[in-house]
């Protein structure tokens, strides 16, 4: 049993680009659903591109409801996503960020230690 568990962990840590994929792509397809959160406080806080905020009926990130967030069973790439925005993190610590901005560690427009402190402030 601890065996297995080891050779789970190892191949956890393969490369994207070695021969043998991370998981084999099976009935299901290649992406997996790992779960669907809140977003939280600090998901409206991201920096997005300002190409994307260009049309003012678009979502933005204070819209999405939902963090949606997927495996990417043949890359092993790890996304969010915002359920109105349509905004990706990605995560994949052998590969290029999805796009300029949109890795990890995210840009923030403010940080949490800022917002409690703007919080903590008594009005006036």
């Amino acid at each position: 049993m601890a065996a297995a568990v080891a050779a789970l962990g190892v191949a956890g840590c393969q490369k994207a680009d070695e021969k043998a994929p991370i998981a084999v792509n099976g009935p299901r397809g290649r992406y997996v659903g790992v779960g669907i959160y809140g977003a939280g406080q600090m998901w409206s806080q991201l920096v997005r591109p300002a190409e994307t905020a260009a049309d003012p009926a678009s979502a933005r990130l204070d819209d999405d409801e939902q963090i949606i967030v997927l495996l990417d069973t043949a890359t092993g790439e790890l996304r969010q996503c915002g359920n109105l925005s349509g905004h990706c993190i990605g995560l994949n610590p052998w590969a290029q960020p999805l796009a300029k901005g949109l890795g990890t560690p995210a840009r923030l427009l403010k940080h949490a230690r800022d917002l409690a402190m703007e919080a903590a402030k008594p009005p006036g």
